[in-house]
């Protein structure tokens, strides 16, 4: 399995066409970090975006067959939760409302390198006030700056799952950056933000491969 876990997404995609189906769980599992940024930066809470992120994988599975690899699966499926989150805001016109920190599902899960109190909590708190500046500025400028800070797409990338000139895409950053610069420094690292916990990736995993073993393609 673990030699599989390293194949090419293409290679991957190709032998879930051919009938392995099981393998589709590799891309659930190496995707869903990147995902779950992307509903946190529409400001949907954390059992909102696990839906969000459910019916992109469907999406995904069904036409894994119109994937022609001209451009990075991960832009690719980006692209797909992108969509979904903008019919949900569109159908239920979805207003940006704070997250609220009260619920255990909505608490910032990143892994934190020290077993020392004092930094645990230091990097908890940093979390708190990078999701508090993020949720504050406009969503322009904060889904481009989750996905050249955080989930790690260069300018072409980000300008086109985004739809938007390359330009675009530096100008919204810089803006973005200042727009941040008094609440974020230097010292944070990008997988500390936003990140998607195993707890909730097995859980993912069990919900999608449950529809795929019943979905065709």
């Amino acid at each position: 399995m673990q030699a599989i876990e390293k194949l090419h997404v293409t290679e991957i995609i190709d032998r879930i066409l051919k009938g392995e189906k099981a393998l589709y769980e590799i891309i659930v599992r190496r995707y869903n970090p990147c995902l779950y940024k992307v509903g946190r930066a529409y400001n949907y809470n954390h059992d909102d975006t696990q839906d969000l992120m459910q019916d992109t994988y469907i999406d995904a599975y069904k036409n894994l067959s119109k994937y022609e690899g001209r451009a990075d699966f991960k832009t690719w499926i980006i692209r797909i939760m992108l969509n979904n989150c903008y019919r949900k805001k569109e159908k239920s016109s979805f207003k940006n409302e704070i997250m609220k920190d009260s619920s255990e599902h909505s608490q910032p899960a990143f892994t934190t390198r020290s077993n020392d109190t004092d930094k645990i909590y230091q990097n908890r708190e940093l979390g708190r006030v990078i999701e508090t500046a993020l949720e504050k500025i406009p969503l322009d400028y904060r889904l481009v700056f989750t996905m050249r800070n955080i989930n790690g797409l260069n300018v072409a990338e980000t300008a086109a799952v985004l739809n938007i000139s390359e330009a675009n895409v530096k100008v919204r950053l810089n803006r973005a950056k200042t727009m941040l610069k008094k609440q974020i420094e230097k010292t944070y690292s990008p997988d500390e933000i936003f990140e998607f916990n195993l707890v909730y990736c097995d859980a993912m995993v069990d919900r999608v491969m449950k529809v795929i073993k019943e979905t065709e393609i």
